[in-house]
């Protein structure tokens, strides 16, 4: 074999596995989000209630805080710093989705809802580490086609774990499966992607000692650091629970009492803001905790990170691009289930298998698109369609069901998955699922490389986790905001409001059209080092 002939096989073998940690990412994310909450709103959990428990996704905000350990220790040397890593997250989160499967959510909503923390905790580190191997595994001018067969993995795990798990579980129309059995079958998948990390892995080249300059301190520091940001975390949590909880029900209760909302819809209230003043004293103290404790990985990345300029502006869009489009999807199962009155069935077929495989197809597209368009265009065009695809949700909760001839998809089995009889698809749902998955899809793929380009290789691990929970803050804190707005205002001004979020980072986008073009790969460039 010839240089060049063996360089593309090196390639497509690096993108190959590229897809595969797109999977196994994809697959427990479902399961703390939408699939956990398809399995509470069948048990009878209020709207309110389940926004609340989207905060068991929190890990994946925080993780930056423990990524610098992923990035100083090397657990077996045999399998090199990122693959051992791998292989320990994989393994517990299957010992973690087994135990939740054990645990009757009604009869123990707090051990259920601690242990999907647990859940959340282990994935978020497993996504440390694909994070950090994809970035480094892949050169600048594969980032585009990478995040795009990223997202087609990730997305094939959801149809599993988000969109077949809702059929097998409908005992109607699909195959009867009880919530548990589904998280049990996902703890044996996991076991499998663990043997995969450690037999077909390629082995990534250490990063040479001054690729990001060199790192002062002691492994030492470092986990003396990360004990001191656990115990500052420690004490917001607290002091959200005792001091925060009773200061913000003396300063809302009294007003709340004014208006005509109920009990509980007044406590979740009470609690975002009590939440937001633990969050506003709990981040600066871990700040001061790990610079006082020399938690040099955690820092030297950091200082890596804002050494680039617009770093700071970079982060506040990071937050915001995907903001519109998190807010929207926060509560789409509960709003399609319990709003809309869609069945199990009809729910997983078209938002979860439909509108998956249009993300995947959306994936793709985006970044082959990329190769043309270039990372800023790539970026506006997709949140232009993201942002106005939101409006589709608005105009299906003032509409409702029946407004669009629908299709009717016949009854059949292919053995793992199954559907007893013929079930209807609303034309109107279609059209919606449609468009917002293809729009997102384009989007996360353009996100996605745009989050490869700003970090360094010898913080990768460190950058991308900040990066990337920066990313999730929408996803995962607004949903105790969406569920009361939800019930405070209704879903149709819900979707305008969500639209309406989506524009601020099309703004900053534009203003930072000249910073963006910089982190351009250069057209014609080889694509292989």
């Amino acid at each position: 074999m010839t240089l060049e002939p063996a360089r593309r096989a090196a390639a497509a073998y690096r993108l190959f596995v590229v897809g595969l940690l797109g999977f196994a990412s994809g697959l427990p994310l479902a399961l703390t989000g939408q699939a956990l909450q398809a399995w509470l709103s069948t048990e009878g959990v209020d709207i309110a209630t389940i926004g609340f428990l989207s905060l068991v996704g929190l890990p994946y905000t925080f993780k930056f805080l423990w990524a610098p350990l992923m990035d100083r220790f090397e657990l077996w040397p045999a399998l090199g710093r990122r693959r051992g890593w791998l292989v320990l997250t994989q393994l517990t989160l299957a010992g973690a989705l087994w135990a939740l499967s054990a645990t009757p959510p009604r009869g123990a909503l707090q051990v259920f809802a601690l242990l999907a923390v647990v859940v959340a905790f282990v994935s978020a580190s497993q996504d440390v580490v694909i994070d950090a191997y994809r970035t480094d595994l892949l050169t600048p001018a594969q980032r585009g086609l990478g995040a795009s067969l990223s997202v087609l993995g990730y997305r094939l795990a959801m149809i599993l774990s988000g969109g077949v798990a809702l059929i097998w579980t409908d005992a109607t129309q699909g195959s009867g499966w009880s919530w548990p059995q589904v998280y049990r079958l996902m703890a044996a998948i996991m076991v499998g992607a663990a043997l995969v990390s450690a037999l077909l892995l390629p082995r990534l080249a250490a990063p040479p000692a001054d690729s990001a300059g060199p790192v002062s301190g002691t492994a030492r520091h470092d986990l003396m650091g990360f004990a001191a940001v656990l115990a500052a975390v420690a004490l917001g949590y607290l002091a959200t629970l005792h001091l925060f909880t009773p200061l913000a029900r003396a300063l809302l209760g009294p007003w709340l009492a004014l208006g005509s909302l109920g009990q509980g819809l007044q406590a979740r209230w009470i609690d975002l803001l009590a939440l937001l003043m633990g969050l506003g004293m709990t981040l600066p103290l871990a700040a001061w905790a790990a610079r006082r404790a020399r938690f040099e990985t955690l820092l030297g990345g950091l200082r890596s990170y804002f050494s680039q300029p617009g770093a700071a502006m970079f982060l506040l869009f990071i937050v915001l691009y995907k903001l519109g489009d998190a807010f929207a999807g926060a509560l789409m199962t509960p709003f399609l289930l319990k709003a809309m009155a869609f069945s199990s069935a009809e729910v997983g077929l078209v938002n979860k298998i439909i509108g998956l495989w249009l993300t995947i197809g959306g994936a793709l597209l985006g970044g082959l698109l990329m190769l043309r368009l270039g990372l800023w265009r790539a970026l506006m065009l997709f949140g232009v369609l993201q942002a106005a695809s939101n409006l589709g949700f608005w105009w299906l909760a003032v509409q409702g069901k029946g407004s669009l001839p629908g299709l009717l998809i016949p009854a059949f089995d292919f053995g793992w998955v199954s559907l007893s009889q013929a079930t209807p698809v609303d034309g109107g749902l279609l059209m919606v699922i449609a468009f917002e998955n293809l729009s997102g899809g384009m989007g996360t793929a353009a996100f996605l490389a745009f989050l490869m380009s700003l970090t360094q290789q010898r913080f990768t691990a460190t950058q991308f986790a900040m990066l990337s929970a920066f990313a999730s803050v929408g996803r995962v804190w607004v949903g105790p905001l969406a569920g009361v707005l939800a019930e405070s205002i209704g879903w149709p001004a819900f979707f305008v409001v969500s639209t309406v979020l989506a524009l601020p980072a099309l703004v900053m986008l534009w203003s930072m059209r000249l910073t963006l073009r910089r982190l351009e790969w250069v057209p014609g460039a080889p694509a292989d080092d």
